[in-house]
């Protein structure tokens, strides 16, 4: 065959196989895959979203949310919207300001937050909220970026998620209109797990530090939370950014999101930036005379510190468990990592080192330690997931006599969602420590024999600290291994609602 034959027939193979990837694309339920596009506003980034449309929407509470695109949706009045979304924002800002204008039919979020519109919508029948456990939120939209249908995870086995029943939509007469569906269960090395499914949506709002003119993303500092897999899983993803810089300033190993998963860019013109809680560092005022519930509280929250061990991972939940951290001793190290993105949390910030884009998971502004990292909400999850958090101390509500745990939902009372509390309590290998009053208003118990209220996890509490005493899981019975000196035996049996062993061994309470 001559040279130019062969010229030739590679020529029409060539082509050939050109039109055969162009069908293949043309098959797939991705989009074709073009350059981003670098818009000169918001409207015009919005303006393909039509009224049905599944929005991906970025951000942990307000931190690191795509506020000018929101305002471009604000313009155009879209409706019937289903908003896929970690957080539903504030009455004032945010997703709140979509729901105040009735154009969100449907949210799928894991914690809603304070806002009160949301909560009148929803009760009022005029809203559906699928919650769902916020790991598990990440990792269905990551594996819904990835192609993956569905998945099967430990977190919320045995709760409402698993059954069923939640209550999705209202009627106008408080009735349940729509309610969860029942999860697919199965056994894997002795151990429970329910089913889980891919999201994807039809758009993706997402909000980076800076875009390259290529069209890859950086985010900066807990801003990446669920930006990062969201980013990843719908046909179109529109970026805001602070900031366009040259090809080659964000150097390839530093790339967040590559250009493929990116469709259209926009420099956000201002950014408010707002923070739901600037908490700073107290400055030191002396030894100021604590009242009796707040020395009731440091009392369970040194005991909680005695679980601290030099070098080790933790994670602390909202409120008191968190104070634990002021009383990690000098000498010991102490990872806390936060759910929302960062690993080396610090001490509240001053005045002048507040940064709305470094909170922690109680959207409370913090600072880093020397040596800390930030990631996006799934890896966070992974982390969790993995067993590679060693210790969790978070509230409760209620604990069973057999160590389920209740702490997100009071029946017939506005839910607000449960977090990332289902993922943290459904590892095996995680130490999960309730730090907890002994009981609740009225003297009313919170130790029971089995838990009233609906379930945060089954059988995986490790150990209660009360401001009366210790108890600890052994061989799946109650244990109370600790009292504190100035309770009786008889005062703790009165204020427990079940039956427990008490150590042969019992110690006075230990505090740090």
């Amino acid at each position: 065959m001559s040279s130019k034959m062969t010229r030739l027939v590679f020529s029409l193979n060539k082509r050939q196989l050109v039109n055969s990837i162009a069908c293949t694309r043309n098959l797939s339920t991705s989009r074709f895959f073009l350059a981003p596009q670098f818009l000169e506003s918001a409207d015009e980034a919005v303006s393909d979203i039509k009224s049905g449309s599944k929005l991906l929407v970025g951000g942990f509470g307000l931190c690191g949310i795509p506020e000018n695109l929101i305002a471009g949706l604000l313009k155009t009045k879209v409706d019937n919207l289903t908003v896929v979304s970690n957080n539903a924002g504030v009455d004032t800002f945010g997703l709140g300001l979509l729901l105040k204008q009735k154009q969100i039919k449907r949210m799928i979020s894991s914690y809603v937050g304070e806002n009160a519109e949301f909560e009148r919508q929803y009760l009022q029948g005029e809203l559906e909220v699928e919650l769902t456990p916020q790991g598990t939120l990440a990792e269905r939209i990551r594996a819904g970026g990835a192609g993956i249908p569905a998945f099967f995870t430990p977190t919320a086995y045995g709760t409402l998620v698993h059954e069923g029943g939640s209550p999705i939509k209202y009627n106008k007469d408080g009735t349940i209109a729509i309610h969860s569906m029942p999860r697919e269960e199965r056994i894997f090395n002795g151990r429970n797990f329910i089913m889980e499914e891919g999201i994807t949506g039809d758009f993706a709002l997402v909000k980076a530090w800076k875009a390259d003119k290529a069209g890859n993303l950086i985010f900066r500092k807990t801003a990446n939370n669920f930006n990062h897999p969201m980013a990843k899983a719908a046909k179109i993803t529109i970026a805001e950014v602070e900031e366009i810089v040259e090809i080659g300033e964000i150097p390839p190993d530093q790339v967040h999101i590559p250009s493929i998963y990116v469709q259209k860019v926009i420099q956000g013109p201002s950014y408010e930036k707002r923070i739901e809680r600037v908490i700073l560092a107290k400055s030191d005022a002396g030894d100021k005379e604590l009242s009796p519930a707040a020395k009731m509280r440091e009392k369970i929250v040194r005991r909680a510190a005695c679980e601290f061990q030099d070098g080790m991972y933790a994670n602390l939940g909202i409120g008191m468990p968190m104070l634990a951290s002021n009383f990690i001793p000098p000498s010991m190290t102490v990872h806390l990592q936060s759910e929302n993105g960062i690993l080396g949390l610090g001490p509240f910030p001053t005045k002048e080192e507040v940064d709305p884009d470094l909170i922690n998971a109680g959207k409370q502004t913090v600072t880093a330690i020397p040596g800390s990292s930030y990631f996006s909400s799934d890896e966070s999850f992974a982390m969790i997931r993995g067993g590679h958090v060693d210790l969790t101390i978070l509230g409760a509500m209620q604990v069973s006599q057999s160590g389920d745990l209740a702490n997100w939902m009071i029946p017939g009372k506005m839910v607000k969602g449960m977090g990332g509390a289902m993922d943290l309590v459904a590892v095996a290998d995680t130490k999960v420590v309730v730090a907890m009053e002994h009981t609740a208003k009225g003297g009313k118990h919170k130790i029971l024999e089995n838990c009233s209220l609906p379930l945060t996890g089954m059988k995986c509490v490790d150990m209660v600290i009360t401001e009366m005493g210790v108890f600890e899981l052994q061989e799946g019975e109650l244990v109370l291994t600790e009292i504190d000196p100035d309770t009786s035996l008889d005062s703790v049996r009165a204020a427990t609602g079940c039956s427990f062993k008490v150590a042969d061994n019992l110690k006075q309470m230990s505090q740090l």
